[in-house]
């Protein structure tokens, strides 16, 4: 059996800015992690570093402000294959989220950890879109 995590937000700003804080480097390196790497373009590789940790994502799917979906290809963590989908619509006057990450084997302490951070980062993202401040691991703002 498979597990994923699901989460459904509303942030109030438009789904362009929401999309460019998921897709442009240099706003990822603003909330979500300060040591982010290469291309959100399709089929192009995003690398992020949390510590020691290292994941090197593939955009497998691109839909200009509605969707992004990466797979996880390369990390020491029991990830690889693993896919993280954003979809983003209009839901009045916010950007409603929905975001997953599936291929989980088990409701072990590892899930629980991992949809933890999932819902830590997703905060920083809405506070990010919607008042410029955010908590992106390493940053001066990162509470661990």
């Amino acid at each position: 059996m498979s597990y994923t995590i699901h989460h459904l937000l509303h942030i109030n700003a438009p789904k362009e800015k929401v999309f460019t804080a998921l897709t442009n480097i240099e706003e990822l390196k603003v909330w979500y992690t300060t040591e982010v790497e290469g291309s959100s373009a399709l089929n192009k590789i995003i690398k992020f570093k949390f510590g020691s940790i290292d994941f090197h994502t593939k955009v497998i799917e691109l839909i200009n402000n509605e969707k992004i979906v990466m797979e996880c290809v390369d990390t020491s963590l029991p990830v690889i294959g693993q896919r993280i989908s954003y979809e983003l619509d209009q839901n009045e006057e916010k950007t409603r989220v929905r975001f997953s990450q599936d291929g989980f084997n088990e409701l072990d302490d590892f899930y629980a950890n991992m949809n933890f951070s999932a819902s830590k980062y997703l905060e920083s993202l809405r506070q990010y879109c919607q008042n410029g401040s955010s908590e992106a691991f390493g940053s001066k703002g990162y509470r661990s």
